[in-house]
């Protein structure tokens, strides 16, 4: 039998282990206000808002209308806690609501680190302020300090749909650019996310990937320098990435598709008369099929280079005569040099030629439109 002392001492002690052992019960959210998380990809940056979403009707109660400048007061707000007598609203409910990215973004224009941040806002009948807090662990708004501001934004506010939950809705997507919007009630607060120099961020991943077994693959080598090309970034690179790429000796294949590349690279960098040389080598290489002698002609042409373009598809004509699609090649050439007669001439003999019924019913029209004199696109 324990002693009364012994005895007394046993709530005590697990009195003073009870912190030790707590555990957070999966009970309903405060309010049963839902949790929820919204992701999303500009470009190579990811962006995330994690939020708790309070609803419109509460206990039966519609408040429909009545949320913005009522519910939610307009300006800043004496909470009654924590001596915050001018604190700004929530964005959400319960725990602050979080905003992530993982590079510098821009929002509104101005540049945010990247990290994390608590999301405040002030609402007005015309503008709001969006606020980035660095305090991202905080209850609501209680504790706010204007001191740990990283960011205020000024933003408009419009017309929404009615949403019954409090929601953030990427509602409009570019590859460098999209518009997070908070959306409640009949309202919604739009806020613009940019992403600056977005080739460059992209290239940086695949730099570090080159550096690992993908380095090895002469296709990765050859794709990291076209989309360099393509954006005009990392020129040098560029080169170095085509160089391998058609550098049988160190693992690369020598071909029509590498050796354009590297002609590419080398007159981006300014070695005009070594790229031409590539580029001829590349042209009589074995590997150039009809089909990659049009496409390179057809990008002469879309870079209104109608005399290269042309004499591009004369060479293929001459390398594989009467093949698709060269007589579509010709075509295009003599059309874009205002020689309508040949074109069409071509165009008859293309058509015969056409491997499937759309290709067919393309080049019926393209005919028509030249026996009417029209320019072809």
């Amino acid at each position: 039998m324990l002693s009364p002392l012994r005895h007394a001492l046993i709530p005590l002690a697990l009195a003073l282990s009870a912190p030790a052992f707590a555990q957070t019960l999966s009970l309903p959210p405060s309010g049963e206000n839902q949790k929820a998380t919204v992701t999303q990809q500009i470009g190579p940056v990811t962006v995330s808002v994690d939020y708790s979403s309070p609803r419109v009707t509460l206990n039966g109660n519609d408040r429909r209308g009545k949320i913005f400048g009522k519910l939610v007061a307009y300006g800043l707000s004496d909470l009654g806690f924590n001596n915050c007598t001018k604190c700004p609203w929530r964005a959400g409910a319960n725990e602050n609501t979080i905003f992530t990215t993982s590079h510098e973004v821009k929002i509104q224009g101005r540049a945010l680190a990247a990290g994390k941040y608590g999301v405040h806002m002030i609402p007005g009948p015309e503008e709001w302020t969006v606020i980035f807090s660095k305090e991202t662990h905080a209850w609501g708004s209680f504790s706010y300090d204007p001191k740990e501001d990283a960011l205020r934004v000024q933003v408009k506010p419009a017309k929404s749909e009615f949403h019954e939950w409090l929601a953030y809705e990427f509602t409009e997507r570019e590859p460098a650019k999209a518009t997070l919007a908070l959306k409640w009630d009949e309202l919604q607060v739009p806020i613009t996310i940019t992403v600056e120099h977005a080739p460059e961020l992209w290239l940086a991943g695949v730099r570090n990937e080159l550096r690992g077994f993908p380095g090895f693959l002469w296709q990765n080598q050859k794709q990291a320098a076209d989309y360099a090309l393509q954006n005009k970034v990392d020129l040098p690179d560029a080169q170095k990435w085509a160089e391998a790429a058609a550098n049988q000796a160190t693992g690369g294949d020598e071909n029509f598709g590498t050796l354009m590349t590297l002609s590419r690279a080398q007159e981006a960098n300014g070695h005009a008369e070594l790229a031409k040389q590539t580029e001829a080598k590349a042209l009589a290489h074995p590997t150039a099929k009809p089909t990659d002698l049009h496409l390179f002609g057809r990008q002469l042409l879309t870079a209104g280079k109608k005399d290269e373009a042309l004499r591009i598809f004369k060479i293929n004509a001459e390398r594989h005569p009467n093949q698709w699609p060269v007589h579509v090649g010709l075509m295009r050439g003599y059309a874009a040099m205002g020689d309508n007669a040949k074109a069409l001439e071509e165009a008859k003999l293309a058509v015969v030629q056409a491997p499937d019924p759309g290709n067919k019913k393309n080049l019926e029209k393209i005919i028509g439109d030249l026996q009417e004199g029209k320019k072809i696109d």
